[in-house]
């Protein structure tokens, strides 16, 4: 086997020689007898194909695969074939004039041929060249559109499942939509729910911190009410009517005190327990917890004629207040309830219990906070348990001056109790600047707002305004400042803001806190309309007239500077020269307490200036 493979290379290297030789001799001219030439093509071994010599390509079908090539030569010549395109190298020289080539795959081809004529002349040449066109799914336009097809099959599964997931997305976030507003509204109830057992304050620290802490408040009314001959009563009426004649006393009371300010204790029994000053302190506790107790008087002195016309039998209460310390807090670790312990709270039960019914008894210590606005009858001094003797008062009603034909509080009334509140509201305001207020406030600070309150309580008497007036002017003095904290750059919007917030919680009306603003609006833009205009501009600029007016000056340019830097320090001063010069104090008052005159003013501006 390897002999014959052998004589195979050597035969082959040998017409190899042959041919080059004849090659040579060929192309140095010595003789060509002839050279083969393609006769015809025979496809699939049973078609002939007559090729076209003008031609410089043949196209076949894709179903015409099997070629062969028949050659009309010379006698005694070799040939030697080779297909560019199939075939890696040349094949082995033979005799045969046909070359066959079966299952091309489609392209394009070239047939090339070597040969040898009589050992004399040889050559080589193209013989021809041919394209098979591929199937038409396997066609350039046929790839392109499966590319296509493809990326349109993967962008229709792209957006199906996008789509897929959008929708997925969607469904979750409906369903944690939905549960969130479900918490949201169980949380407003849970806090609704918390602030009907809770004050505000304690119930925000609860959910904040999980416990509220207890705090000591130094003066508080204390009321105590209890149903004459309850256990008597409870004996005799059926259980479910007794339990809704002590649900419909208990409704109308927390609608009082609500409407009041004052906080709600809590109920044991027959009796009701409600306290004014907590949790947020004011100087006008005992007066409202005196006008709750009217009312509830008033309201049983109702049902009571209307249970004796009926011929039922009627219930009548005992009330008793005490003014004075507790501690308040919130106790219990599951049911919450929020209490106040202490000697007041002790006192105001034994007022209570030592009253009689029908009638509201108070302590001395009450009586001398409240006597100015109400009626009352020394019942001197009476033994009280654990207590010897204290003095007590029974509450006739309100003084004639202070009440309307029906006996409830008139203007004067409310005027009197609104000059008291404006003690509050400017301890509140000041209590804010020092807790809430930005450090750079260096001149609209709690000490501006002390010295304004100061100075319109000052230019008011002078001006002998009324209490009225005096309210309005005083408010916004207290007020004027506040959008210095919230909004510096837009000062005027926090500062009415400020008012829509307080004044309400202070039982103030429309007109009184529309009145209000308009002072504030009036101040900013530097309007006057009213002797009480006149008063607040002259109390805003005081300190143009005071002898610390350089020091007030170089913090108001501190202030501003870091928080707009608009002007520089020379023109500063001159802006203030300038205000000096210009500014008039509006009331007879102002212009006497100055103490410098506006050209000193200008001579020491000038001097610091320098």
């Amino acid at each position: 086997m390897h002999l014959n493979r052998a004589r195979e290379i050597i035969k082959s290297l040998i017409f190899s020689y042959l041919f080059l030789t004849v090659a040579l001799q060929s192309a140095s001219g010595q003789g060509q007898d002839g050279e083969p030439f393609l006769e015809h093509i025979i496809l699939n071994g049973d078609s002939i194909l007559i090729p076209d010599p003008a031609s410089d390509e043949i196209k076949l079908d894709f179903s015409f695969n099997n070629i062969g090539f028949e050659f009309n030569t010379p006698d005694s010549s070799l040939f030697c074939y080779i297909l560019e395109g199939f075939d890696r190298d040349w094949g082995r020289w033979t005799t045969s004039n046909l070359k066959e080539y079966t299952n091309l795959s489609s392209g394009k081809y070239r047939l090339k041929i070597r040969y040898i004529y009589k050992g004399k002349t040889g050559g080589e040449f193209t013989v021809i060249n041919f394209k098979i066109i591929p199937r038409w799914f396997l066609s350039g336009f046929a790839l392109s559109f499966y590319i296509i097809l493809g990326f349109l099959i993967l962008w229709v599964l792209y957006t199906s499942v996008n789509l897929r997931f959008a929708k997925t997305q969607y469904m979750l976030e409906q369903i944690i939509n939905k549960r969130t507003e479900d918490l949201i509204i169980e949380k407003e109830k849970s806090e609704k729910l918390l602030a009907n057992v809770l004050p505000k304050n304690a119930a925000n620290e609860i959910i904040e911190k999980g416990k509220a802490t207890k705090i000591k408040y130094n003066f508080v009314t204390v009321l105590f009410s209890d149903i004459q001959g309850f256990t008597k009563i409870a004996e005799e009426v059926n259980p479910e009517v007794l339990i809704d004649e002590l649900d419909k006393f208990f409704f109308y009371f927390d609608s009082v005190v609500e409407r009041l300010g004052i906080e709600k204790i809590k109920t044991i029994g027959d009796a009701y327990m409600c306290a004014g000053g907590i949790p947020e302190k004011n100087r006008t506790n005992p007066v409202e917890v005196i006008l709750a107790a009217l009312e509830m008087q008033a309201y049983m002195l109702r049902l009571k004629q209307s249970s004796a016309l009926e011929g039922m039998k009627y219930w009548d209460i005992r009330i008793g207040i005490h003014t004075g310390t507790v501690i308040a807090g919130v106790v219990g670790q599951k049911k919450l309830s929020y209490d106040i312990w202490g000697d007041t709270v002790n006192t105001a039960s034994r007022m209570e219990s030592s009253g009689e019914a029908g009638k509201i008894n108070i302590s001395g210590t009450t009586y001398e906070f409240v006597k100015d606005f109400f009626i009352c009858e020394h019942r001197g001094k009476m033994p009280v348990k654990y207590k010897g003797e204290l003095d007590m008062y029974f509450v006739l009603g309100i003084v004639p001056e202070l009440s309307d034909e029906e006996g409830k509080p008139n203007q004067k009334f409310t005027t009197k109790i609104q000059l008291i509140k404006l003690q509050d509201i400017e301890e509140l305001i000041i209590k804010m600047f020092d807790e809430e207020a930005s450090p750079d406030l260096y001149f609209h600070n709690s000490t501006v707002v002390r010295n304004m309150c100061s100075q319109v309580d000052l230019l008011s008497n002078a001006e002998k305004i009324s209490d009225e007036e005096f309210i309005i002017v005083k408010l916004a003095a207290i007020l004027l400042f506040t959008g210095y904290v919230s909004d510096y750059l837009n000062p005027l919007e926090g500062s009415i803001r400020m008012v829509d917030t307080i004044l309400p919680k202070y039982s103030f009306g429309e007109a009184e806190i529309y009145d209000v603003k308009n002072h504030i609006r009036n101040s900013f833009s530097n309007s006057i309309e009213t002797k009480t205009d006149c008063i607040l501009h002259d109390a805003r600029y005081d300190y143009l007239g005071r002898v610390d007016f350089i020091k007030m000056t170089e913090k108001l340019l501190k202030e501003e500077s870091e928080h707009k830097q608009l002007l520089s320090r020379n023109e500063w001063f001159e802006r203030q020269k300038q205000l000096v010069m210009e500014h008039e104090f509006k009331t007879d008052a102002a212009r006497l307490l100055r103490n410098i005159k506006a050209e000193d003013q200008i001579n020491l501006l000038q001097h610091f200036q320098e």
